[in-house]
This record gives C-alpha cells, structure tokens and sequence, in this order.
C-alpha cells in the first residue's frame, strides 16, 4: 500500500535551482529576560517524511522524545488551572491550560503568520492580525486551550491583551504586552478568563519555562486531540526548524491551520519569512479538511531567533514545507473520531488548481461517501456521486467523458461506466480500507496508511491532493458534548 507522503510528494519537490542568497548576520534584538530557564537533556533527531509504524502510546512518546529538541533561543512552560464558565457556571470549575513561547535572547523582527478568513474570527485572531501589520518585533506567544474568546459577550480583545500584558510583566519584556502574540482555542462564545490566566496561570507557566524539549508545549496546547504532534528538521549548518499543531475538530483551514507554531534559529529577513510561509500554507495545511468546517481560531505562527545565517534559502524552504506537509497530515490521522485518512489525488483537472483542489474537498466532505468508508464499505457510487455533485454546480462545462477512477491502485470506474465485475473485487477494494482502519479513539498513530483514490479527469494540467477523515459514531459522540 502506498502511504500518503507518496502521494503527497509531488508537492515539496522543487524546480527552483539552489540559491545560495546572503543576508547580513543578525542577533535578535532586546536582552535576556531575567527568570531563569530549565535545562534539561533531550535527544536530537529529526522526524522522516513518513513516520514509523508504533505499537503503543509509549513507543509513540518515546519517540516524540527524541525528535523534540528546540532550536537554539527559544523557551517554552505551560501550567493548568481552573475557571468558572460565565456562560455556563453550572458545570462547575473547569480546566485550562496556558502555554508560552518565549525567545530567550530577545525579541525578533523576523516572524510571520497567517490567520483563519472566517468572517467571525476570534479576538487573539484580531489582535495578532493587528500585530503583523504593524510590523513590530515579537517576544513571545501565549496560548490557552478551552475557551476560543470568540464572539464573547465582553471584551475578547481586552481580554486578550490582558493575558499578553501579564506574559509581559512575568517575563519582564522590554516591549510589553505589544511583543506577546495571543492564541486560544476551545468553546465558541465563551468569555476568555483573562483574570485567571493573567493572575494564577501565567506566572506558573513562565515558572515552568525550560529550553529543551517543545513536547510538553505540543501536548499542553492540545483539546480533543488524541496525542502530540511535533515534526523536527536539522539544515546542515545545524540550524533547526521545529513545529507543533493542535486540531482535531473543525478542521477545514483556508489559511493555515487549527493553531500551529514553526520555531527556526535561522536568520531571515520578515518579508521572506511570510512568503515561504504563505506558500508552504497553501501546499499543506489548504489541503485538508476533517469535518469540512472552518475554524475561528486558525493560526499558524513562524518565529526565527537569528542564531545561524541563511545559508541555502531553498534547503530552509524545503525543509519548512515538508515540516507543513506532515504536520498536516498528522492533524487529519489525529481528528475527532478518525479512523480513516482518506487521501485523494486530483489530476489533469480541466480548470485551475485551486479548482482541483476544492474537489477534492468536496469528495472527503461528503457524509455519505465518509461514513461508506468508516464501514469499510466500496459503495463506489457515492464517490461517483460526489464527483458529479461538484461538476455539475461549479465546472458545467467541463467533460467528465475520460475521466477514470481508482481505489486502492484498482481501476473502479472509466468511460463512463463502473469496472467493478465479482466479489474479488468487492473484497479487494473492502480490504484495501481495513489495512488503512486504525480505530477511532487511538491515542497514538500507529501507521500512516491510507484509502487512497485517484480521480483522473485526462482533460486538463491542474493537479492537487487533499487529505480528508472518515465520519464515525465516535465523532458524533465528541461533539454532542464537547462543552462539559
């Protein structure tokens, strides 16, 4: 069985030619701040395109371990606590955890980010869109999880610029609360309790800062994600870019992704940042969708602490867009209730990638074709369903006439008729998605298969793949109660 980073490939292949570009060595600007930084002893290592196969959640974290090693200038603490929900206080106190990012040498000019378009964005989505438009230096990131301070009946801003404020006084940042970017993630509609973090859980989480391992970060940042998520890249200078994702629901990012933070000690200039950013957002993270619902909350942050030079401006691009791959692809195995990745390639489409793309969309979103393949049902005809769905609403015009399907490497469907004869096939194709089947409440990855589909329209030069999960009883249950 071919594995999705197979499939995937095409997209961190490059046909640029290596530039070997400089730009003028800088430190990071600003001084240390004063409280004291743990050191702890981690093994340094990388994670492969294709992660291994695990047979535990131990084996998983054992892992993890020795991927994790930040790169040089950053630090990272989270702490728990407890709040009573406005909205809601009869369910009583309920948990939250605060998780900074500090970079220890000082506030750097060099950082970029992209947010959700939903038209209802939360306020730390506000205030960090405000922040990257005025070009200001960064110092540090704060994030909680459980509460989203989105469209809360007080001041979700306020709120948010209180938490950036006591980062700020915590770790006695030279620029303020204005060099802190906030994110959250959890309830809709929720008053953030800024007066809980700022006054009990942030001292604690910059008590706990320590500048080894970004495992503890990936973990605490999570909400119903079922395990960590950390990819981890060395360039050959020995500069590293190291990321961490959340997101399990409402998960069909235009943008970015559910929140994810990209650590680099390499020195690039902002303008360069945002740009190999952007791109490698839309070749990864715009490639997936769970449940096909937008995110208020979307962010993905880049944050470079200037230790080493940019030596290879295309070994560092490559490196950050298979890190953004992964990363999303690892987001999609973890959703709510997955137990299917389904992945879908797109090719010779006749209309423009982005079209290609939004098919693909359409295909893992469909709820008949998602729950077909939970049961590890071939109902192809679902598939074919949702494929004319799609072109007969949005590309009219476009002939289908040689357009081919296949499932698991088997061709279903050409010249307009189904190729599906006999109960070998049946059983072929239904075997096919119980080696990708890994259960809906796995708290581990323990393979990166996938039931894979091909739709080639042989009409047209666009080409993508997107990534989408399987619908399950599990997932209903999550989020029939993901409040309390």
């Amino acid at each position: 069985m071919i594995s999705f980073p197979t499939l995937f490939f095409a997209l961190i292949c490059f046909t640029r030619t290596p530039q070997n570009l400089s730009f003028a060595f800088q430190r990071a600007r600003g001084h240390q701040h004063s409280p004291s930084v743990r050191k702890m002893s981690t093994p340094s290592g990388d994670t492969p395109f294709t992660l291994p196969t695990f047979e535990s959640q131990k084996e998983y974290m054992d892992y993890l371990e020795t991927v994790s090693k930040l790169p040089r200038g950053f630090a990272t603490g989270s702490a728990d606590g407890k709040f009573v929900s406005t909205e809601a206080p009869s369910l009583g106190e309920l948990p939250i955890k605060c998780t900074i990012i500090s970079l220890t040498d000082g506030a750097t000019d060099n950082w970029a980010a992209v947010f959700t378009t939903n038209k209802f964005p939360g306020a730390p989505v506000l205030v960090g869109k405000d922040r990257l438009k005025g070009g200001g230096p960064l110092h540090a990131v704060v994030i909680n999880n459980k509460v989203s301070n989105v469209c809360s009946g007080g001041d979700g801003i306020a709120d948010a610029e209180l938490v950036c404020e006591s980062v700020a006084a915590s770790l006695q940042l030279p620029g303020g609360g204005k060099t802190v970017l906030p994110s959250s993630t959890g309830v809709i509609g929720w008053r953030l309790p800024a007066h809980e973090l700022a006054k009990e859980i942030v001292p604690k989480a910059t008590a706990n800062l320590q500048s080894e391992s970004v495992l503890s970060a990936a973990s605490a940042i999570m909400t119903t994600d079922r395990y960590p998520k950390v990819r981890s890249a060395t360039l050959r200078n020995g500069a590293r870019i190291v990321a961490i994702g959340k997101g399990a629901g409402m998960i069909e990012p235009n943008m970015a992704t559910m929140l994810s933070y990209i650590l680099t000690d390499v020195a690039i200039p902002k303008a360069n940042l945002q740009q190999m950013l952007s791109d490698a957002v839309e070749k990864s993270f715009n490639s997936i969708s769970v449940d096909g619902d937008e995110s208020t909350s979307d962010t993905v942050a880049l944050l470079a602490s200037n230790h080493f030079p940019l030596e290879d401006e295309n070994e560092f691009r490559q490196a950050l867009e298979k890190i953004c791959v992964g990363l999303a692809s690892d987001i999609v195995r973890n959703g709510e209730g997955t137990s299917h990745v389904m992945a879908v390639s797109i090719k010779n489409f006749p209309g423009t990638e982005k079209d290609a793309r939004a098919l693909g969309r359409h295909i893992v979103n469909s709820p008949l074709f998602k729950c077909a393949v939970n049961g590890n049902d071939p109902n192809t005809g679902r598939l074919a369903g949702a494929i004319g769905s799609f072109m007969g609403k949005f590309n009219r015009d476009a002939s289908v006439d040689k357009m081919s399907l296949t499932l698991g490497g088997r061709c279903i469907f050409t010249e307009g008729k189904f190729v599906l004869e006999g109960d070998e096939v049946e059983k072929e194709l239904s075997d096919h998605m119980k080696e990708a089947e890994y259960g809906d409440s796995t708290n581990y990855p323990p393979h990166q298969k996938c039931v894979e589909i091909e739709v080639d329209f042989n009409s047209g030069t666009s080409s993508a793949t997107v990534l989408g999960s399987d619908l399950s009883k599990e997932y209903v249950a999550i989020n029939a109660d993901y409040r309390s």
